[in-house]
């Protein structure tokens, strides 16, 4: 029996729920919000503008890096959208004031490492110690950033192997990690060999990527099977990275063995040079994607082995010149948005042994033709690289300095940025010159660019619902979640109506950030919100938007400062794997920001047994305002569930869950417990209840769940909570939900 149910079958919570704490709980009801009252905010202003709307299910123009990378497969004729507006970059990663990048066809960002006659990079650097000569000609240097990222590890319990997920996304910290994408070239790895492609971005991914990296994948086909978001979550890296399987042609000199001669024609040249296309055109188009990230310097780590086309061949290949010119695209794309691309041969040191063995005695055929095709594809590699400020890693199999230098080259560096002297849009190459001032440096930095072509394009607006404001649709389309107006979330998956399961979304903002005006004895203002969740395909699969039309009288208006605001929202979702992108805009104060949440929707209806998501809540947590605009409140809980994972000493956890059971017979227990443990692993409270299957009367259905848990005998620190739930069949190993909290003394 399900939440839902129990609301509607007159069945009490169990008895658990109760105890002597309640009443702690109603007095913060009574002091302004009441009891499972979700609209404190409605009741003292006497209106809560709540509008929701679904928005057209279509992706906006560089909505998602997936489609982004779908784009590669459209016709070449058509032009691609141009990539989203970007923020500012954090001041976090900035030396004195904050600096504005703007995005402009004809602005230039380059980075820049100076470094000492040892090899130490130099840190000390202002404005005026560069110089930056375009084509021989001084340039005036209108923005300047000094970026020191530190690689971050995750906090992990001292008793816990890996670290423990958390189930709150936040921007309360402004983004300064690494931005990393993978691109996987699955056109480009033979088959038998995706093992090493996985096996090298495996190892990058699990012992270079910092807490405070964000890292995506995609594959140059498009498929969506090997495809990941920009996040921080290994595992789903990881998850991503494991599904990926190469689909490269044969090699071409093995295509003569039809024939017995040397000098056959390859009879899958055609497709080849399409490969070499789509290729070619995922890397421009993710390269403007990422132009949407300004302010720092952006790794495209490219793991392929290489195109195996020759594009230069002008004579015996008839889409050469339609492949160069996507060739220039790419790194034309790259350099423009200030990408760098690093080309990985996963193959390493290698002596073609698989294709040697196939041609050996064909004709004329030998191992001196697999050699030049080995030497064309590190050759393509090598010019992608070179041209974008990276570097290829080719014919090794240790990728230890490699990725070392990597991360060093993406940690510690200065970005400069100018508007040409020279205007014209012809598309040609552009040499840039780096200097410092400072005696006894050298600078390491881009060398060129390919300047625009033609007429500045002009950007269409991105179709949304109507009255949804322009800077939101832009927050929720950035590369990367943006930080102007602080807010968190969490989400927690229910089963709903088949084949949807119903997720509660908790989002909390900072009051401070909403800067309400005084108007008639209140505090008005309007707050914008948008969710919109995207599968891995790209594909928007639900939507939700509100408008809160705030009036707090001074004792409200308090509390929102001093505590915040909450809304709560919900979708209907199937099962399956979705990033809700998040937004928010103060209408009075212009702010903005967003935050992007990797959420995972069980098939609650298979297996023997599943559990819900974990909803949490707290007494110190009945203090923020809670505006909402789902009818369905959980009234299981004291009070709304909120994103907080720090408590005060003294605070009172309550926790809400569903355990479904699928097994109808024969009649069993079931048995819930709550461990609270300390960075050590030791138990410092336990609650188990014991259900009985008779009680879903043979359906298929849910055990509700809640407890609490008093944290005043619990010393400040870190503790996880977890819940478990087994069967006593003994044939089925526990379901487990797991969150990492602190309390703070």
């Amino acid at each position: 029996m399900t939440l839902r149910d129990a609301r509607r079958s007159g069945v009490d919570p169990p008895a658990a729920a109760a105890n002597a704490s309640a009443a702690r709980w109603s007095r913060n009801a009574k002091s302004g919000l009441k009891s499972l009252n979700y609209l404190p905010l409605a009741s003292e202003q006497g209106k809560i503008a709540i509008m929701l709307h679904t928005l057209r299910r279509t992706v906006p123009a560089a909505l998602m890096l997936a489609t982004a990378v779908m784009a590669a497969q459209a016709p070449t004729d058509l032009p691609t959208g141009p990539p989203a507006s970007s923020p500012a970059p954090p001041a976090s990663l900035q030396a004195g004031p904050a600096v504005t990048f703007k995005v402009e066809i004809n602005y230039v960002e380059v980075d820049a490492r100076a470094l000492d006659a040892q090899g130490n990079f130099v840190r000390d650097l202002n404005k005026e110690d560069f110089q930056i000569l375009e084509d021989g000609v001084p340039q005036t240097v209108t923005a300047f950033a000094f970026v020191n990222i530190p690689v971050e590890r995750p906090e992990v319990p001292l008793f816990a192997r890996e670290p423990i997920e958390s189930d709150v996304a936040t921007n309360a910290r402004d983004f300064d990690g690494r931005v990393y994408l993978f691109v996987l070239d699955d056109l480009h790895t033979h088959p038998l060999r995706s093992q090493l492609v996985k096996a090298a971005a495996r190892r990058f991914i699990e012992t270079k990527l910092g807490a405070n990296d964000k890292a995506a994948i995609v594959t140059t086909s498009g498929i969506s099977e090997a495809k990941q978001e920009f996040t921080d979550n290994r595992r789903l890296l990881l998850q991503a990275v494991d599904r990926f399987m190469g689909r490269k042609l044969r090699s071409a000199t093995l295509g003569g063995l039809q024939s017995y001669s040397p000098t056959a024609a390859d009879p899958e040249a055609a497709e080849r040079g399409y490969n070499a296309d789509t290729a070619l055109r995922a890397l421009k188009n993710v390269a403007d994607f990422l132009a949407g990230v300004r302010g720092r310097r952006k790794a495209l780590i490219y793991i392929s082995e290489g195109i195996d086309y020759d594009i230069h061949d002008m004579f015996n290949n008839r889409d050469s010149s339609r492949l160069v010119q996507a060739a220039r695209d790419a790194v034309a794309a790259a350099t423009r948005s200030n990408v760098s691309i690093y080309a990985i041969d996963p193959r390493g040191l290698t002596s073609l042994a698989d294709e040697a063995i196939e041609v050996s005695g064909a004709g004329g055929l030998g191992p001196g033709s697999l050699q030049r095709e080995l030497q064309l594809s590190h050759d393509n590699l090598r010019m992608l690289a070179a041209e974008t400020g990276g570097f290829a890693v080719v014919n090794t199999n240790d990728f230890t300095d490699a990725f070392d230098r990597i991360v060093t080259e993406n940690s510690s560096y200065y970005v400069l940025g100018y508007y040409p002297t020279n205007e014209r849009r012809a598309g040609r190459v552009r040499k840039i010159d780096v200097r410092v001032r400072r005696p006894g440096l050298q600078v390491r930095a881009r060398n060129s660019y390919i300047e625009a072509q033609g007429r500045a394009p002009v950007s269409a607006a991105p179709a949304r619902a109507a009255g949804t404001p322009a800077a939101l649709d832009e927050t929720i389309t950035s590369p990367l979640p943006l930080s102007g107006l602080t807010m968190s979330a969490t989400a927690a998956g229910f089963k709903g109506e088949a084949p949807n399961a119903v997720v509660t979304i908790v989002i909390e903002a900072r009051g401070s950030d909403l800067r309400l005006k005084a108007e008639n004895g209140k505090y008005a203002g309007k707050l914008d919100l948008s969710i919109v969740a995207v599968d891995r395909n790209g594909n928007i699969k639900g939507t939700r938007r509100a408008t809160l039309d705030l009036g707090l009288r001074p004792e409200t208006f308090a509390r929102v400062s001093e505590f915040g605001m909450r809304f709560l929202s919900r979708l209907e979702l199937p099962a399956g794997r979705y990033q809700l992108r998040l937004g928010a805009l103060s209408t009075e104060s212009g702010a903005r920001g967003s935050v992007f949440y990797d959420l995972e929707v069980p098939d609650f209806s298979k297996g023997r047994m599943t559990m819900s998501g974990l909803l949490v809540t707290s007494e110190a947590a009945g203090r923020t305002p809670t505006a909402q605009a789902d009818a369905q409140p959980f009234d299981i809980l004291p009070t709304p569930p909120t994103t907080m994972r720090e408590f005060p000493s003294g605070d009172e956890l309550a926790i809400f869950a569903e355990v479904y059971d699928n097994q109808l017979s024969p009649p069993h227990m079931v048995d819930i417990t709550t461990n609270v443990l300390t960075d050590e692993g030791r138990v410092v409270f336990t609650n188990t209840e014991s259900r009985s299957s008779t009680e879903l009367q043979g359906k298929a259905g849910g055990y509700g769940y809640t407890t609490r848990i008093p944290l005043k005998n619990l010393a400040p620190g870190l503790y996880v909570l977890r819940v478990d739930a087994r069967t006593r069949t003994g044939q089925d190993e526990p379901i487990t939900r797991q969150v990492q909290f602190r309390i703070r003394g």
